[in-house]
């Protein structure tokens, strides 16, 4: 056992969604907490993301008159994952998530809302997708780090979590971090939450854990690779779900930007190379990147039009398409083929198909209802997309207070976990995951871990 520099009472491994939201939850109850962050400033995979979080039953449902519950979100989570999640954190989840948003709303003036143009989709029943309006992940992120300051949270970045001491074989008494130049530091503590996210980025972990993932592109942070999950592990936590996590079909090429799903519910569709649809598009959000991963060349183009692009503008991703001239424009069906080097009559063939379900009202050929809907009509527009790996969804198992758990269920006596750290509620593959459950998972987890190890610290 190493002597400790110094002690405080809880660590939270990670700067990320998750690591600030429990830094935060941990605080305002009134513990001292230090977050370590092995880059130099908070980010994670949440500064990469659409910063999207869903969540049913909040304050901003019920002003724009939604009846979602948490009931209707638990009972979507076991319908999307088959009933093959982990029921208790899937109840957990549901219960939870709204409570966590509203919580940073109103205490700590965080501007997310219910985000109208994410209409109900991809296995959600009700629109439940808020997010920070014109802003992303990245926003967020500054944002949740700003509050942390304020409210008097310690920092210290380039610091790399490599070690975790325990005594009596599973409670933790303090971490080893790398500092930059490979210098090591001890810190004590009487509560350690890993926030780490998760292994996408450890093509070994990858390959052993979900390998139909392996050629998918990598689109998550780098840091990706798995440590708070191994050394969580090691000290007793059980791994659960380790095949599971999110894929997405529409990552552009080259410009490397995700297409936004609205544009996909708005009444986008997806072409291959042979200009035909082979897919449909609503169905599964995060599967669908093997569809496209099996088309000729890996390669696909997403079509949409002019009303599409401007009720979808105000979401960053867009526009930033928009201003590097990303889309490729064209006012005939003809002129769109002969730009994306793609048959003409096929995809006039795939156009007509699509308004012929529209019209009818009826599901087509590859299973889409367009309800509602119309297909690309007039100025049109399309993305050349590839298939990539986000992040892992798998990782150790937690109670409903977020504390890790060994193989029997019993909890570790003061080790959290949250994030890509912990076992989301996706199931065990891609199939499973609704959009925006990353970040929900996340802040929820966060902020029941924060709130919990701040209990544990502030009466023992």
């Amino acid at each position: 056992m190493p002597e400790f520099e110094i002690s405080v009472p809880i660590i939270v491994a990670g700067a990320g969604a998750c690591g600030l939201v429990a830094a935060l939850a941990a605080r305002a109850a009134g513990a001292d907490v230090l977050v370590i962050e092995r880059d130099a400033r908070a980010g994670g995979c949440t500064a990469l993301s659409q910063g999207n979080i869903c969540a049913a039953g909040t304050a901003s449902q019920a002003a724009k008159g939604v009846p979602d519950t948490p009931d209707q979100l638990y009972a979507d989570i076991i319908a999307k994952t088959r009933g093959q999640t982990d029921a208790v954190l899937a109840r957990t989840i549901a219960d939870n998530a709204a409570q966590t948003l509203d919580w940073l709303v109103t205490e700590f003036h965080f501007p997310w809302e219910l985000d109208g143009a994410f209409r109900a989709a991809y296995g959600h029943t009700y629109p439940r997708v808020h997010s920070w309006l014109g802003r992303g992940g990245a926003d967020m992120i500054q944002l949740l780090a700003q509050k942390c300051t304020e409210i008097g949270v310690d920092f210290l970045f380039n610091s790399r979590l490599l070690d975790v001491f325990v005594e009596n074989t599973d409670h933790v008494v303090g971490v080893a971090i790398e500092r930059p130049g490979g210098h090591l530091e001890y810190i004590g503590c009487n509560a350690l939450i890993i926030a780490t996210s998760g292994f996408s980025a450890n093509a070994a972990m990858v390959k052993a854990h979900m390998p139909e993932a392996s050629i998918a592109r990598h689109n998550g942070h780098a840091g990706n690779e798995g440590d708070g999950i191994k050394l969580g592990a090691k000290i007793g936590g059980a791994l659960a779900d380790m095949g599971s996590y999110q894929g997405y079909a529409m990552l552009t090429e080259p410009q490397g930007i995700t297409v936004p799903p609205s544009i996909i519910v708005s009444g986008g569709f997806i072409i291959n190379k042979r200009g035909e649809r082979f897919v449909d598009e609503t169905k599964d959000i995060s599967g669908m990147v093997h569809a496209v991963l099996q088309q000729p060349d890996a390669v696909a183009w997403v079509i949409y039009d002019e009303t599409i692009e401007d009720a979808c503008a105000y979401i960053p991703e867009t526009a930033q398409l928009m201003a590097l001239n990303a889309p490729k424009s064209a006012a005939t069906i003809e002129n769109l083929a002969a730009q994306l080097d793609v048959p003409a009559n096929a995809l006039l063939d795939t156009f007509t198909h699509a308004e012929n379900a529209s019209s009818q009202g009826a599901a087509d050929e590859f299973g889409r209802n367009w309800n509602h809907d119309t297909p690309p009509r007039g100025s049109l527009r399309a993305l050349k997309v590839v298939g990539a790996l986000y992040h892992t969804q798998g990782g150790l198992c937690v109670n409903k207070n977020a504390r890790v758990v060994r193989d029997d269920g019993s909890a570790l006596p003061n080790l959290y976990a949250g994030g890509g750290a912990a076992r989301g509620v996706s199931g065990p593959s891609s199939w499973g995951y609704l959009p925006a459950m990353g970040l929900c998972s996340s802040v929820t987890l966060g902020w029941l871990a924060g709130r919990d190890a701040a209990t544990l610290v502030l009466t023992t």
